[in-house]
């Protein structure tokens, strides 16, 4: 193993690698970032090691002498990578981004050097060749396929030339997808509009105006306001701010970011990421990359994918034509003759749901705190699956804002942890998300979850609190779902722990997590007014419920439209030079509306080109809004949403059994039947 140089980086190696902090976390007061550089380099070589070790056993391959000591393999390296993952996405800088685009190719020549070694995967498929005669448990089989199609699917039966190719292709993609994010990141984080005269804030709420002061302050201005990109703020900035030409300002940045030219611009980088792509997926013998990726998911094929959208992109145009002449009726009457353009949809948007439904967004978000909300989310999780949740103060994390509960299952034993880092700053990439630091498994003393969630919402001032749009609980309550996949998983193995599940399927019990926030009983007992207490009246809890599909046209098309599109850039076979061309003759070809735009842009479309993660997959938050609505009617047919014989089956066949069987066939363990997508055209109003 390389050496370290001295006491301090062994003693950070050791933070970083062993977690002795508190509750099993890592001693985030042991490193500092300057210590992740010299600490990859040794676990890289402790990895190899431990992969050397199984390689060159003498004995023939057994499930514990390759597979299990596979699975366990690493250990150093996993801790590690977890820790700087989670900064570099949560609380980054340049020392932090340079190391970043440093170590993504690094760790891909790694795995290409695994998963591509002759001795190694021989081994393997001896393994699952004779899998029907070995006796083994489900599980285990599932595994074993898993791993088996792993090793194929990243170069193992490849000639030597085709593995140098591809590990040269998979090394080349991790650098561009890490350029790309921090590129994005660099947009959000350097554009804002300071506004100085008070006047310029006509339309917004108080909590919006409090907001941008509190992000004009983090960048050095007591005198301003500060429209960011951060979506918690350019959202509502569009939704409330009379003032179109700021609102064109703010708009035209927002579409723009990862395409302004000079060092940021991604358009260079998304030709060369779909054209590497594309050579990937025909060395592994698949005709377009969206075959590669779909070959293991619910879905299978494109085609299966665009059977999906197409009905319902067409659908949804309908839908947002009569919308938007509904919009231009508002503007005429406004005594205004300009088109609604995308600058303004949101904002005449908003008019039109306060005439329909006799409230705004601004009714509603002072009932939605931030605190309650949180606790809203583990109430459901209490009364649904017999999790509580207890905070622990004082414990130091990657960032101040950052709090941490330790949970508990129905009987009083320990389940987990679980971490909350809820407010935006410069430091953050833009979205939410939930990942783990390390996931739950059985095998030997086995291991405890400990998961987090990240959130973008608006910083209040201090002293203030903190409150959210209707939008933002959604959020939150789809990503702590996300977080109880995490959290409950209940199997043997890593490699099907919690959200280890095919991409198409991943997204249902984050997505059906959601319907439980505007369930009556919980808006009743947590939609309380942050000034007087007050409970959320009945009559506006009606509003919100009505007005649920307001907007479904608009909505809609903003995310088929992206979705759409990631497949048209994977199963394209022309080579594109400039992707914004592409992406314009792609959404003409399919009418898309003028005065919308797609929810992820392609230059800033960080879910596709950041990573491979949802390539050609964004459709896969559709594919699950099928499985979820359908799976929410099962407890609205029951006529309890807290139905406790339906939130066990819930909890056995989705959240807690990972990616232990065929998606398919744990869908059909709860529900009895694969659904439609009638339930879901529904859900959307469409």
């Amino acid at each position: 193993m390389q050496k370290l140089q001295d006491n301090q980086a062994i003693s950070a190696y050791s933070a970083l690698t062993e977690w002795g902090g508190a509750l099993g976390l890592p001693d985030f007061g042991k490193f500092t970032d300057s210590d992740f550089k010299a600490a990859f380099d040794p676990a890289l070589e402790q990895d190899w090691a431990d992969v050397e070790a199984v390689i060159h056993n003498p004995d023939a391959p057994t499930i514990e002498n390759t597979l299990k000591a596979l699975q366990l393999s690493g250990r150093a390296l996993s801790h590690l990578a977890s820790v700087f993952w989670m900064r570099a996405g949560a609380h980054t800088n340049e020392e932090i981004q340079a190391l970043e685009r440093e170590v993504a190719p690094k760790m891909s020549r790694h795995s290409s050097r695994i998963m591509m070694n002759e001795a190694l995967f021989a081994r393997l498929d001896a393994l699952y060749q004779k899998r029907d005669s070995l006796d083994l448990d489900g599980q285990t089989v599932r595994v074993l396929e898993k791993s088996w199609k792993g090793f194929v699917r990243n170069g193992a039966k490849l000639d030597q030339q085709g593995k140098t190719r591809l590990a040269d292709i998979n090394e080349k993609l991790a650098g561009l997808g890490a350029g790309f994010g921090q590129n994005v990141l660099k947009d959000e984080a350097t554009w804002v509009l300071f506004i100085t005269d008070e006047a310029e804030l006509d339309g917004l709420p108080d909590q919006l105006r409090d907001a941008m002061k509190s992000a004009a302050q983090e960048r050095g201005r007591d005198d301003a306001w500060a429209v960011t990109l951060s979506r918690a703020i350019v959202e509502p900035f569009l939704t409330f701010s009379s003032n179109r030409s700021l609102r064109e300002k703010a708009y035209e940045a927002w579409a723009k970011r990862g395409e302004n030219g000079g060092d940021t611009d991604n358009r260079a980088l998304v030709s060369e990421i779909v054209r590497l792509r594309s050579e990937k997926a025909k060395l592994l013998g698949y005709a377009s990359f969206a075959a590669l990726k779909l070959d293991d998911t619910m879905a299978k094929t494109p085609d299966a994918v665009m059977d999906l959208l197409l009905p319902v992109w067409e659908k949804a145009k309908s839908r947002a034509a009569q919308e938007q002449s509904d919009l231009e009726v508002l503007v005429a009457e406004a005594g205004l003759n300009h088109p609604v353009a995308g600058w303004d949809w949101r904002y005449y948007a908003e008019k039109l749901r306060a005439t329909r439904f006799a409230f705004d967004e601004g009714d509603l978000k002072p009932y939605l705190q931030l605190d309650k909300m949180v606790e809203a989310a583990f109430d459901v999780a209490t009364r649904l699956f017999g999790l509580t949740f207890l905070e622990k103060k004082g414990i130091q994390t990657w960032h101040p804002d950052v709090r941490v509960w330790e949970v508990f299952n129905a009987d009083g034993t320990r389940r987990g942890l679980f971490l909350g880092d809820y407010f935006a700053r410069q430091s953050k990439r833009s979205g939410a998300w939930m990942s783990a630091l390390q996931s739950s498994h059985r095998l030997d003393n086995g291991q405890m979850p400990i998961i987090y969630n990240v959130m973008n919402f608006a910083k209040p001032s201090k002293g203030e609190v903190a409150l959210l749009s209707l939008d933002d609980a959604h959020t939150l309550f789809h990503e702590f779902g996300h977080a109880l996949h995490g959290l409950l998983s209940d199997v043997t193995w890593p490699a099907i722990s919690g959200t280890a599940v095919s991409r198409d399927f991943v997204e249902l019990p984050s997505q059906l997590y959601e319907h439980w926030l505007t369930e009556r009983a919980v808006l009743e007992k947590f939609a309380v007014h942050y000034k007087t207490g007050e409970t959320i009246p009945q009559a506006l809890i009606d509003k919100v419920l009505k007005a649920a599909t307001f907007n479904a046209g608009f909505n809609t098309v903003e995310f088929t439209s992206s979705a759409l599109v990631d497949m048209a850039f994977h199963t394209s076979e022309q080579e594109i030079t400039d992707p914004l061309v592409f992406e314009a003759e792609t959404l003409r070809k399919l009418g898309m509306p003028e005065a919308i735009i797609m929810r992820h842009r392609t230059p800033h479309f960080l879910h596709v080109f950041s990573g491979d993660g949802y390539s050609a997959g964004y459709y896969s938050y559709m594919w699950s809004e099928v499985l979820d609505a359908d799976a929410f009617a099962a407890f609205e047919e029951s006529g309890d949403v807290f139905n406790a014989t339906l939130a066990e089956k819930l909890k056995t066949h989705i959240y807690a059994a990972g990616g232990s069987k065929d998606p398919e066939d744990l869908y059909k363990a709860f529900r009895g039947r694969m659904p439609t997508p009638q339930a879901m055209i529904e859900k959307r109003g469409l």
